[in-house]
């Protein structure tokens, strides 16, 4: 039997691609929306999806005007499962925003407006790359990817800024420097990417790593 992995989600219509390649990775996705009763119990781990900007009064910053209207009830909710799942030492895998939640869980910051468009692609083929991130040498990340770098697609304008308490940086982009992977060594699987590896794992399959070697952490 698949092992089940919780996805919390706002919009049904955006949580189907990650529903996909969770299927792929070996995995049941259990995708419950932020409306709905939410827990994780029965799930044996957690990913974070994309979506709307992190309110930054989670990390005692006023909001920049290119910042979205807050979501404090999914703020609230993924919080609080990011706080179960690493008490329990569940796997947590963090896609994006999800990346951003983690960092601030963790008492970091982000910055809240990227000037480079090369992160804020709208390109209708959502799996098409943007620029490069490079992995940092002994993390679990490069050990996942099993290369020194990729090519990534990229649909952010915020970004890690300082980054939290127990986290270590695990990627960059090749060009600016953004943080682009985090990760919490003294867990069991704790991976942060900020690109959207679940729109690349068809057109570019070595993205599949990231979910097979979650699925992995499950057993």
């Amino acid at each position: 039997m698949r092992r089940q992995v919780l996805i919390p989600f706002r919009h049904v219509n955006k949580v189907r691609p990650y529903e996909e390649a969770v299927r792929l990775g070996g995995m049941e996705p259990l995708a419950v929306s932020v409306r709905d009763s939410i827990s994780l119990d029965g799930a044996e781990g957690l990913l974070l999806m994309g979506g709307t900007d992190v309110n930054p009064a989670r990390y005692g910053a006023s909001a920049h005007s290119e910042t979205d209207q807050p979501d404090d009830e999914r703020d609230d909710i993924e919080l609080r499962l990011i706080a179960q799942a690493l008490e329990r030492d569940l796997p947590i895998l963090a896609i994006c925003r999800g990346l951003q939640i983690l960092n601030v869980h963790h008492g970091g910051t982000l910055i809240q407006h990227l000037s480079s468009p090369a992160h804020a692609t709208h390109s209708e083929d959502k799996s098409e790359p943007a620029h490069v991130v490079r992995f940092e040498p002994g993390t679990l990340l490069r050990n996942v990817t099993g290369a020194e770098s990729w090519e990534v697609n990229s649909r952010h304008h915020q970004a890690v800024d300082r980054v939290g308490s127990g986290l270590q940086v695990s990627a960059r982009d090749e060009d600016d420097g953004v943080i682009e992977g985090l990760e919490r060594p003294d867990r069991r699987f704790v991976l942060a990417v900020q690109w959207h590896p679940e729109d690349q794992v068809l057109a570019h399959p070595e993205q599949l790593r990231l979910f097979e070697r979650f699925a992995d952490a499950l057993e």
